[in-house]
């Protein structure tokens, strides 16, 4: 089997208290799946990955000294922020891109994709995390970094960045608030996406458990490049030091879930 490493992590002082996530950060595909059938054009569009954020991960971990962890596959080839049991979990089409390596797919395939990429990246997390809780005795925070289109479908999106939460607010709100005193920032509270997605990232590692956490999308146009994530990082950093150094996000309460029980 190809040596392919389907997540990195990036090192940091477990003791910070804080955790920080990049699910879509890279558009990298083992040599066997080729193309999936794409132009190589394809794996620059925001189909592929989340423009700008492994720079911006990247930034903030080495500017705050905590640790973080990015997919390491492009989420046309299993996509990390969905259940094992979602029906998007592999796209046959992504934003008017057919997928000619996803359709049809067998049943042994898409088993295969997610042993081998999906499930090693959130073990990863799932370690992660474990190692901040181990060493501060206490909850860990953690932030899942995104990144959205400046238009969807020819109608542009005002907001410069986005917090996306379910019903867990506690970090949300000093997050919010916090950007939301510039004056120049468009903050969007669970714009252009609604938050509450079952066995999503944030669901599966923070909900279920009662950590605190928050999901921040940055828009594209504003980290593409690396003028724009420096600016980004600088932004972000003395915000989330800020909430990490709050007592109150470092404690365990489970919040029922807008999409349902927990299992």
């Amino acid at each position: 089997m190809e040596d392919f490493k389907p997540f990195e992590i990036l090192p940091g002082n477990h003791d910070s208290g804080m955790v920080i996530l990049g699910d879509h950060a890279m558009n990298r595909l083992p040599e066997s799946y080729g193309m999936l059938g794409l132009p190589e054009t394809a794996f620059s569009r925001h189909i592929a990955y989340d423009i700008g954020i492994e720079g911006l991960v990247r930034s903030l971990s080495a500017r705050l000294g905590v640790p973080a962890v990015l997919g390491g596959f492009s989420r046309l080839l299993i996509d990390p922020n969905r259940g094992e049991d979602d029906p998007t979990l592999i796209m046959k089409i992504s934003d008017g891109a057919i997928i000619p390596g996803n359709h049809p797919i067998s049943s042994a395939e898409w088993q295969n994709r997610i042993e081998r990429f999906h499930r090693p990246y959130h073990d990863a997390v799932a370690a992660e995390i474990a190692k901040v809780a181990s060493a501060t005795g206490k909850a860990p925070l953690v932030l899942s970094l995104h990144s959205y289109t400046p238009a969807w479908k020819g109608v542009p999106r005002p907001w410069h960045a986005a917090v996306l939460w379910d019903s867990d607010h506690r970090a949300v709100g000093p997050l919010l608030d916090m950007l939301r005193r510039d004056p120049d920032l468009i903050v969007g509270d669970n714009e252009p996406y609604d938050g509450a997605l079952k066995g999503d990232t944030m669901y599966r590692h923070c909900m279920v458990s009662g950590m605190p956490h928050a999901l921040l999308e940055v828009r594209q146009d504003l980290i593409g490049d690396e003028a724009g994530i420096a600016d980004w990082a600088a932004r972000l950093a003395p915000v989330f030091e800020a909430m990490n150094a709050d007592p109150v996000l470092h404690e365990y309460k489970v919040h029922p879930s807008r999409t349902g029980p927990y299992a």
